[in-house]
């Protein structure tokens, strides 16, 4: 089995040193997609240096995305035409976008992108997510045609929620990666 490299998607304002992403990265070797701007996203941006990161390299990639990092695959993949360069990917606290209380720096990325994913996807969502109502969740995750997992009342899963270094995520990654029929790096083929 091909060992694939996990691309780290961020969402708006970046993720924080105690996020579980940061501490994947640190513990992991995962690599962290940058963007220019944090604070204000513009999704042609950012959909454009997700295309770059996968060019880079030949390896297929993983994403594990957390928070407007979801919606980012879900609008790169309905417009690349590199998807085969993506092997699967983990979707986490996908934010409800078109809801009317969203703050101004993320409104430009209604409406949301709904195709299937072309790739294995596993959303991974909370009960009490105050960015998306449990409901709307359970309808992207289905729109993008991903298995869900929920953690029950975890928030936004994200560094206020407690996960630390969430070995449960990156068993959830594991899963993604078995499913995809490739390997997480370090792993045994």
């Amino acid at each position: 089995m091909t060992a694939a490299r996990v691309l780290l998607l961020p969402g708006w304002q970046n993720s924080g040193p105690d996020h579980w992403q940061s501490r994947w990265e640190r513990r992991h070797g995962f690599h962290r997609l940058e963007q220019d701007d944090w604070m204000w996203p513009r999704r042609g941006d950012w959909m454009a240096r997700l295309e770059e990161a996968l060019l880079a390299a030949d390896q297929p990639a993983l994403l594990v995305a957390h928070s407007l990092g979801c919606h980012l695959v879900a609008a790169w993949a309905a417009h690349s035409r590199q998807l085969h360069r993506v092997a699967g990917a983990l979707l986490v606290a996908p934010p409800d976008l078109e809801r009317a209380d969203m703050p101004p720096q993320v409104q430009t990325w209604a409406p949301i992108a709904r195709r299937p994913l072309p790739f294995a996807a596993t959303a991974v969502l909370s009960s009490d997510d105050p960015y998306c109502d449990a409901a709307i969740g359970l309808g992207l995750a289905g729109s993008w045609g991903c298995t869900t997992t929920s953690l029950g009342a975890a928030g936004h899963i994200n560094g206020d929620s407690g996960q630390g270094d969430w070995p449960a995520g990156l068993a959830l990654l594991q899963g993604v990666a078995q499913r995809a029929g490739v390997v997480l790096p370090g792993a045994a083929a």
